[in-house]
């Protein structure tokens, strides 16, 4: 049996979002980026508020990914039909057996409202004692998939608060790959300070766990344990094996593809464009396929000397031999 018919919408949030955005359209642009950013950041707020997990991620570091599995745990224990798991972030909507996973970016934007909330000092207590996750991923390769995510598939209410945060907004239409990362404002240097800001947060919370885009794709079955362990809930093996199989590369691709998803971060943006599909590559390392030697090592240079230790551990990132002297 279906769910109830409220799964035929894309999810109570959706619509708030789109509710939000498609009345401040109107708006001057100064007007329409300060009301929707505080209305945004409430909603976001709001959500995780809701939420039994937070997972913190930069775009392009495989949350999505990660709740769809999550998701798909639940919605398997549940007997949810495939129709209705195509909306997968409404199925908490409309059965309260089913957690809700609030995938943020805490950083850019109305996601910055989370972030904030979740700092030292600044600790709001409700969504402090949630479970957080940190799904860290090199910033080497979340540069090129932030990349094609801006220029290509990014929503265009998104870019404009983005790019409203920044001294030189970025031309989604004219900027190269070598400007975006290594020279715009939101390039591999942000990348870095956005995943030392999560990792000293981190130390900060209660119930926490750092793990990496990198680890899902070598051991995603261990990942979904750690976290379901951490949330306090159990899944069997054949339940585990089941949503890895879902959520495997070729599975998501293929669905992705042909337009499986009602709703969410999988929806099909532009079937002729494969560099546009959310589930674009997962390779790891990939980033040497877009950058020349001496830019490469120019990037990794940047990254080894940069990026905190704890995080260069998780990669694998020997530090700068200045830095070991």
């Amino acid at each position: 049996m279906s769910l109830i018919p409220a799964l035929r919408n894309p999810g109570r949030d959706n619509i708030r979002k789109a509710a939000i955005i498609g009345s401040t359209a109107v708006l001057p642009a100064r007007l329409r980026v300060a009301a929707r950013k505080a209305r945004l950041g409430a909603l976001e707020v709001d959500i995780a508020r809701r939420s039994s997990l937070i997972i913190i991620a930069h775009p392009k570091s495989g949350n999505t990914w990660l709740k769809v599995m999550l998701t798909r745990l639940h919605a398997q224990r549940h007997a949810i039909p495939e129709s209705d798991f195509a909306r997968y972030p409404a199925l908490a909507d409309a059965n309260p057996a089913i957690p809700s996973f609030a995938a943020t970016n805490g950083w850019y934007s109305y996601e910055r409202a989370v972030g904030d909330l979740l700092q030292p000092g600044q600790q709001d207590p409700e969504l402090a004692a949630k479970p957080v996750v940190l799904l860290a991923r090199n910033p080497l390769d979340i540069a090129v998939s932030w990349y094609f995510q801006f220029t290509r598939r990014q929503s265009d209410h998104k870019q404009e608060l983005i790019n409203a945060g920044l001294s030189a907004p970025v031309d989604r239409r004219a900027i190269g790959m070598w400007e975006f990362v290594r020279e715009s404002e939101i390039g591999l240097p942000s990348l870095i300070a956005f995943l030392n800001y999560w990792d000293a947060a981190l130390d900060a919370l209660p119930k926490t766990l750092l793990t990496s885009y990198e680890e899902l794709r070598a051991d995603p079955a261990g990942v979904l344990r750690k976290i379901t362990t951490l949330m306090g809930d159990a899944f069997t093996e054949a339940e585990i094996a089941d949503a890895v199989a879902f959520g495997s590369f070729d599975n998501l691709r293929k669905l992705e593809s042909e337009g499986f998803f009602r709703s969410g971060g999988l929806t099909l943006r532009n079937a002729n464009d494969p560099e546009s599909f959310k589930v674009r590559r997962a390779k790891v390392g990939g980033y040497r396929d877009y950058f020349d030697e001496g830019q490469a090592a120019e990037l990794e240079a940047l990254v080894a000397r940069d990026l905190s230790p704890r995080l260069r551990a998780l990669f694998g990132i020997d530090a700068p031999a200045d830095a070991r002297a």
